[in-house]
């Protein structure tokens, strides 16, 4: 019963991520929200593979969020960068 409150609790805190993902004013708004999303995607897959007796779905969820940083880490640094070349073309302009 409270492996089924806890899977409960995460689908509405993922579907926060969701709303606050596309609400977000910035874009970093938007990729934390997204890393949330990611992050309770992870706890949600062990709460499943704990719930099912299937523990092979740990690993899965390791893979996944490991997944989920390196993802985090590059849209970060392509923003990051995009907005230094956009800066930068505006100034010569």
């Amino acid at each position: 019963m409270m492996l089924a409150v806890t899977t409960v609790t995460l689908l509405i805190v993922m579907a926060m991520a969701l709303v606050r993902g596309f609400a977000g004013p910035t874009i970093f708004d938007r990729v934390l929200a997204a890393n949330l999303f990611g992050t309770k995607t992870v706890l949600l897959i062990a709460v499943l593979g704990f719930l099912f007796g299937r523990p092979e779905f740990l690993d899965i969820a390791l893979i996944y969020a490991l997944m989920n940083f390196i993802g985090v880490i590059a849209l970060l640094r392509y923003f990051e960068h995009s907005q230094k070349a956009g800066k930068g073309s505006s100034a010569n302009d």
